[in-house]
């Protein structure tokens, strides 16, 4: 087994990184601990926090992760030429992220993001990143919509995705005729009935 000084940071980080993600594929983080990390990779846990300065901050780095994986999910959807299909394809897609990846996206949104630093600079750029995603697509399907007004319907309509994703997951929606509500058509009737409204004519 390596010892703690034969781990180069970069090395040692991306192996914390691998590890937390394996254990995110299968199990909740409230059962992740440093310590079972530190096994892991083959370290003492005071190695992990001279690296980290916390768990806590680990895990924040673990939610970096997961805000890039995100944007490589929502990429490909940009070359969508059409705003109305690209902002439907973009909630399914968050929809399928969330449901296959569900202990990470639970520790996303369950655990308290970083609130100042680097770490708060580079996961506050990603979440904006991707609401200007939205923003820009409502813009180019409405071209009259106002800087402001088209920032804060973006927030709007994610806010109500990402509620009806939550929902889902926690299979929380409710059953019409003795049949589960479907997430999927439930995001599609959303956005279809948010989009006619933008469709009328503006000054």
């Amino acid at each position: 087994m390596a010892r703690p000084r034969q781990h180069a940071p970069e090395a040692l980080h991306a192996q914390v990184m691998a590890a937390s993600a394996a254990w995110l594929d299968t199990q909740p983080v409230h059962k992740l601990s440093l310590r079972f990390l530190a096994r892991e990779v083959g370290c003492a846990p005071s190695t992990l926090l001279k690296l980290y300065g916390s768990f806590g901050n680990l895990l924040q780095h673990v939610n970096l992760e997961t805000l890039a994986r995100l944007h490589q999910a929502v990429a490909p959807l940009l070359d969508e030429p059409s705003p109305e299909a690209r902002l439907k394809e973009l909630a399914m897609a968050y929809w399928q992220f969330a449901r296959s990846d569900a202990y990470r996206w639970q520790l996303l949104f369950d655990y308290p993001l970083a609130q100042e630093g680097e770490l708060d600079r580079r996961q506050s750029d990603m979440i904006e990143g991707l609401f200007l995603r939205v923003e820009g697509s409502l813009k180019e399907y409405q071209p009259n919509l106002g800087e402001a007004e088209a920032r804060r319907l973006a927030r709007t309509l994610w806010g109500s995705v990402h509620g009806l994703v939550q929902l889902g997951l926690n299979e929380r929606l409710g059953y019409w005729q003795s049949e589960p509500l479907e997430v999927k058509e439930l995001l599609e009737q959303l956005l279809t009935t948010m989009l006619n409204g933008l469709r009328v004519d503006r000054p």
